[in-house]
C-alpha cells in the first residue's frame, strides 16, 4: 500500500501504522502503557501550553514520512515553524520530537523500522519508553544519526523542547508521582 492509499483508507478512530507498505493495526494497550503515556502527555502538554514552543499531538495525527511510511506516534511534538506548514489532514514531514511507549506486540516496530524511518527523515529527538521493564531510551540527532543521551542520568533534559525535563524515577507506571507536584518542580503551577 502507498502512503496516499493508506491516508485515504485511514479513518478517525482507526489506529494503524504503514510500515514499508504494510499496515499494522495498533492493539489496545495495557494499563501500565496508558498510565505512563498519560503522565508524560500531561507534563509535556502543560509545559507547551505555558511556553508556547509548538504543538503536541497524541496518537491522532498521521505522520507521512515517505511513499510507504505513515505513522501515528504516541506523542508527536512540532515546533512552531513546522506547525505553520501543517495541512489539515496529516503531517507530511517528521515531528521534532517523538515519544513511543512500547507494547509487547509492537515493540519490535518502534525500535526497528520506525526508529530507522524517523532517523532517516530528520526527527530531532526520539524517546522510547518501556512501561514494563523501565528500560527507557532517549535519542537526539547528531548529524544524520539519532544517538543515545541521558543513558544513566537521573534527570532527562530535552534538547529540542528547551527547558523541559523530567526525572527518570517519575517514569515508573507503578509509582507515578502526582502531575501537579511534577509541574511545580518544573516551575509550572
Amino acid at each position: 500500500m502507498t502512503a496516499e492509499e493508506f491516508l485515504d483508507w485511514l479513518q478517525p478512530g482507526v489506529h494503524a501504522d504503514l510500515i514499508q507498505g504494510e499496515t499494522f493495526m495498533h492493539s489496545p494497550v495495557n494499563l501500565r502503557h496508558a498510565d505512563l503515556l498519560n503522565f508524560v502527555d500531561r507534563l509535556m502538554a502543560a509545559f507547551i501550553e505555558a511556553h508556547r514552543p509548538g504543538r503536541l499531538y497524541r496518537e491522532v495525527v498521521a505522520v507521512r514520512l515517505g511513499p510507504r511510511e505513515v505513522f501515528l506516534p504516541d506523542l508527536a511534538f512540532f515546533t512552531n515553524a513546522p506547525v505553520a506548514r501543517l495541512p489539515a489532514t496529516h503531517a507530511p514531514f517528521a515531528p521534532t520530537l517523538v515519544v513511543e511507549a512500547l507494547s509487547v506486540r509492537t515493540a519490535h516496530l518502534d525500535i526497528g523500522p520506525k526508529f530507522a524511518a524517523y532517523e532517516a527523515h530528520g526527527v530531532a529527538e526520539y524517546w522510547i519508553l518501556d512501561p514494563d521493564h523501565l528500560n527507557h531510551e532517549f535519542y537526539r540527532r547528531e548529524g544524520e544519526l539519532l544517538v543515545p543521551f541521558a543513558e544513566e542520568e537521573p534527570v532527562i533534559y530535552s534538547p529540542t523542547l528547551r527547558g523541559f525535563w523530567l526525572k527518570r524515577d517519575w517514569l515508573n507506571p507503578s509509582k507515578l508521582p502526582a502531575v501537579r507536584d511534577c509541574l511545580a518542580e518544573l516551575g509550572l503551577r
